[in-house]
Formats: structure tokens, sequence, C-alpha cells
């Protein structure tokens, strides 16, 4: 079965390219999603966490996505050692979903997929793009966030320019029944 990963930056638009995919039949497995849940199951994750960063690291048993953000969007050491726990596991627990699924392929949704070499495990990469303006507006509806706290999750990814070359596909959102189109033609590439 082939391996699709989807990526692009905070506010592009992942989870509705994911959404038109998974209208096309495809499964999809939402990194980002998996890896919350498993931060907050998982006992091992849990304890190499806190003892990473501290009790405040979780309250009342789950964790506390604020303050960890709050540390490793500002301190890149913390957020690769924090990647380093949770990137792994979430890979094994990709790979048993995966062996589940049926299909021609499955699509993996990572926030950072080149950022992390992830372009290695996937036979086929999807990149979605918008403007940078559009991308903000989304989030600050979207997270009830701030435009500094968005600047500092952006500045944590790598810029579209970077991630372009290695990109099998390059999806540009911003219009939705041009997506949707864009969809469309990807998932027949990939099916044949």
């Amino acid at each position: 079965m082939k391996v699709v990963g989807l990526t692009g930056g905070i506010g592009s638009g992942k989870s509705t390219i994911a959404r038109m995919f998974q209208n096309l039949g495809v499964s999809i497995y939402v990194a980002d999603d998996e890896a919350k849940k498993l931060m907050n199951t998982d006992e091992s994750i849990k304890r190499r966490i806190i003892e990473l960063l501290g009790n405040d690291s979780y309250v009342d048993d789950q964790l506390n996505r604020t303050f960890i953000a709050t540390i490793v969007y500002n301190d890149k050491t913390k957020l690769d050692q924090l990647n380093a726990i949770v990137h792994p596991a979430v890979a094994h627990h990709f790979d048993v979903w995966k062996n589940k699924q049926k299909g021609d392929y499955v699509i993996k949704e990572v926030a950072i997929l080149f950022e992390n070499d992830g372009q290695k495990q996937c036979d086929f990469t999807i990149l979605v793009t918008a403007p940078l303006e559009d991308r903000i507006e989304r989030v600050l509806i979207r997270d009830q966030t701030t435009r500094d706290q968005i600047y500092s999750r952006i500045n944590n990814q790598w810029d579209d320019t970077q991630k372009i070359p290695l990109a099998d596909f390059v999806i540009h959102n911003i219009d939705l029944e041009e997506t949707e189109n864009q969809v469309y033609e990807i998932h027949k590439k990939i099916s044949s």
C-alpha cells in the first residue's frame, strides 16, 4: 500500500484537503491528532514529557498544550527533544494503523513532514500552500489565538519555498472549487 504524505504550513488547509481525499474513499491518518492522543494516554510518553518540561505539562492528567506550546515554540532545543519523544511513537502507531487499511493508498497528514525528513517514508508527497495572510486569518478564527503565537509557530516550520522542490504535488488552496479539481487530478495519478 502506498503512503502519501500531506503537509503544509499552519492554516494552509491541510485538514480541508484531507477531507476531500477522504470523500474519494482514501483513509486519512492525522499525525498531530494521533500524537496528542498518545501524549494523553501513553504513560511512558507522559513521564518523559514531564521529565523534559515539568509537572505543569499535564493538568488533571491531560496534556497542557498551552503551557507546552509556550515553551517549545520559543526554544528549538526543547521542541527537538519533545519531537524525539513523540515522533517514534507516532511512526509505530501509523504503521500498525496502515496495515489495517484498504485501498490503493493512505494519506498521512503531517504538519512538519519535510522538516523531519518524513518524505523518505512516503511514496508521494503533497504540499498545500496558501497566501500567508489567508493562513493567519484562518488560524485566528480557528484557534482563538494571537498573531504573535501564530508567527512563533510559523517560524518553526520551513517556508513554502523550501518545501516546494521536495513535493511531488503542490495544491494552491485559494479557491475551493479549483482545489477540489487539483485533489481529484492528484487522486487519479496516485491511484493509477
